[in-house]
């Protein structure tokens, strides 16, 4: 994108009509191209680096798909950021991970078995200030909520 579609993005991205209209149009879209490209296309990765989580519910057991944003890191793992759009409550893909942390991703039409950790204290600290600088409508979605954004690591399985 260029730097004034960038600015307008992440404008339109911070505020409260988008959070109110995103979570229902962005998810449904991204996972139906998705599925009707075999994985190799992803709109929101346009906008920003996406990922595909399936990870197990929390109650149900069973599989859940989620589009999300993420914030690739050099050697090769990624940060998800529960930002649930600056609404209240964690979204329900947090509670999954945090129950089931063994997942998969699908990352630029590849399915690459992942660990989740849900980062804490400085750690924690250092990634947000990195999400911050990476995707700064973060801190409008912090300011709008009293819950601390949940923010995950995730590596690929059998790495350390």
């Amino acid at each position: 994108m260029a730097g004034y579609g960038v600015k307008l993005v992440r404008k339109v991205s911070s505020t409260r009509a988008f959070a109110k209209v995103a979570p229902h149009v962005i998810p449904a879209f991204d996972r139906t191209v998705h599925r009707l490209t075999r994985g190799k296309v992803l709109p929101s990765a346009r906008m920003l680096p996406s990922v595909i989580l399936t990870v197990r519910g929390a109650r149900s057991g069973l599989p859940r798909r989620t589009p999300l944003a993420c914030m690739p890191e050099d050697g090769g793992t990624w940060i998800l950021i529960g930002s649930n759009f600056g609404r209240p409550g964690h979204p329900a893909w947090t509670a999954n991970l945090l129950k089931h942390p063994d997942a998969e991703i699908s990352w630029r039409g590849r399915d690459i078995a992942v660990r989740a950790r849900l980062l804490e204290g400085a750690e924690r600290e250092a990634a947000w200030a990195a999400v911050l600088a990476f995707w700064p409508p973060y801190a409008a979605y912090q300011s709008r909520v009293e819950r601390e954004i949940r923010i995950f690591r995730l590596q690929r399985v059998g790495e350390d």
